[in-house]
């Protein structure tokens, strides 16, 4: 009782010298309370202090964006176990202008070229969708669980894509299902590397999204060397093998670093008053409906000029991907030194330059000058808008939540844009309506990003933004 009474004056002391300080007393300690209204303590509750608490309770507390390693063999572990999810959900996305082309010679031929490109813009456009619900799954901590899940849907689309007959059964099973999957190994690959990276965080991503481009190179030439020889069925069930097999290492290598405290809603309310951020989403939305245009067209669009035949036209596509792997990893090497935004604008303009020259163009030389410098360029819609929200975003406990309303707005440029290039190749200006579209739309993201610039830099002309 003495005790308690000495404590109780102790505070009354303590207190009263604040007063004369100038300091306001603390809320919660009432000159002459009782002491149950008194906070203790973690000694006098009987807690352990902050360094006496279990290593491994502390660990689950932290944020997981807090003391990142920013490198080292277990952070590239998780890169190159990124790279293969980018690999099986935009590389197969990346691919779909070889199936495109099979579609509209062999198995869909009674369908518009608009008809068919509804199959693989609805694929790419689940893809980011669903991302608004696997988002918060995985900071809950079941990212091994999305893996599997999404690996197991792309595999059983495929599967039953190899088996399709008619327009809905493709529909349904490579656009819906395999859709679906991959948009649950995109959300693993894109949020693992903040828990790792800081400063190189950029890079890293850069690095890992050129699994799409990688994809985007393999998985059509396995096509178009199988297909010939053992059919479309076996050669789509090959595929589904495949990413069966890099899926599994994926897997294997992947660990998230810890499950934030912070829990992710589905929908920020603030983000719609975000001037910044709307306006940038508006952006993507633009590139988006735009910059896949070449790679569902560039096949038909040589044979149709009569640049190459059949089986060398085909090939513009997989160059079209391999100059995107640089596109994809050199950008996102700059934006860590000078900011994301002032990387993207300048290759937001080359890209919109190249869609432009597209519709001029009428030899072997420069349909494959063309599949390179606008691969390299446009490769960075894809790399680059992670790090650009990320900057955009005033905290980062709520950067998952703004990236799944990101992606949910824009990808509807992805579900419009390749089925109404579509449908201007029924018009009598063909490939050239077509590539203007393709240019208007990246030319309209190219004014948008500048506006985007000034509002965060204040503008400022020489600044990291």
């Amino acid at each position: 009782m003495l005790a308690q009474i000495q404590r109780t004056l102790s505070r009354q002391s303590a207190a009263s010298q604040r007063e004369q300080d100038g300091t306001s007393i603390a809320q919660n300690t009432v000159v002459g309370a009782p002491e149950s209204h008194i906070p203790l303590s973690n000694k006098e509750k009987g807690e352990p202090s902050e360094h006496e608490r279990d290593p491994e309770e502390t660990s689950q507390k932290q944020n997981p964006f807090d003391n990142v390693p920013d490198g080292g063999l277990v952070a590239w572990l998780q890169v190159s176990g990124s790279f293969f999810m980018y690999f099986n959900s935009w590389g197969l996305t990346n691919s779909f202008g070889a199936f495109e082309n099979f579609y509209t010679v062999n198995g869909l031929s009674h369908r518009t070229a608009s008809d068919i490109a509804w199959i693989g813009s609805f694929q790419a456009f689940l893809l980011v969708l669903i991302g608004v619900v696997t988002g918060p799954v995985f900071d809950r901590g079941y990212s091994r669980t999305l893996v599997v899940v999404g690996t197991l849907m792309v595999v059983f689309g495929l599967m039953m894509t190899s088996l399709c007959t008619e327009y809905w059964q493709v529909m349904l099973s490579q656009a819906v299902i395999c859709g679906l999957g991959e948009g649950c190994l995109f959300i693993p690959g894109i949020a693992i590397i903040p828990q790792y990276f800081s400063r190189k965080r950029a890079f890293a991503t850069g690095v890992a999204a050129a699994g799409s481009s990688a994809g985007g190179i393999i998985y059509p030439i396995v096509f178009h060397k199988l297909e010939p020889r053992l059919g479309f069925s076996w050669a789509t069930r090959i595929i589904a093998f495949m990413v069966l097999g890099t899926q599994a290492y994926g897997l294997a290598v992947m660990r998230i670093r810890s499950v934030p405290k912070f829990k992710r809603s589905l929908y920020d309310p603030t983000a719609i008053g975000d001037f910044k951020f709307m306006v940038f989403t508006i952006v993507v939305f633009f590139a988006f409906a735009g910059a896949y245009v070449p790679f569902y067209y560039i096949q038909s669009f040589a044979m149709a000029r009569s640049i190459f035949d059949q089986y060398t036209a085909f090939y513009m596509l997989s160059i079209l991907n391999a100059a995107s792997v640089f596109g994809r990893i050199l950008p996102n090497f700059l934006a860590d030194k000078i900011g994301p935004i002032n990387v993207m604008f300048p290759f937001t303009i080359f890209t919109m330059i190249m869609a432009f020259v597209w519709a001029a163009i009428n030899n072997a030389g420069g349909c494959i000058a063309f599949a390179i410098l606008y691969g390299f360029f446009s490769g960075a819609f894809v790399s680059l808008p992670p790090p650009v929200l990320t900057t955009l975003c005033p905290d980062l406990r709520m950067i998952g939540t703004r990236m799944g309303m990101s992606f949910a707005i824009s990808g509807l440029g992805l579900l419009i844009g390749t089925p109404i290039a579509g449908a201007l190749l029924q018009t009598s200006a063909q490939y050239t309506a077509t590539a203007s579209f393709c240019g208007g739309c990246v030319a309209v993201a190219s004014v948008l990003i500048v506006i985007v610039r000034v509002a965060k830099s204040g503008g400022r002309i020489v600044i990291k933004v």
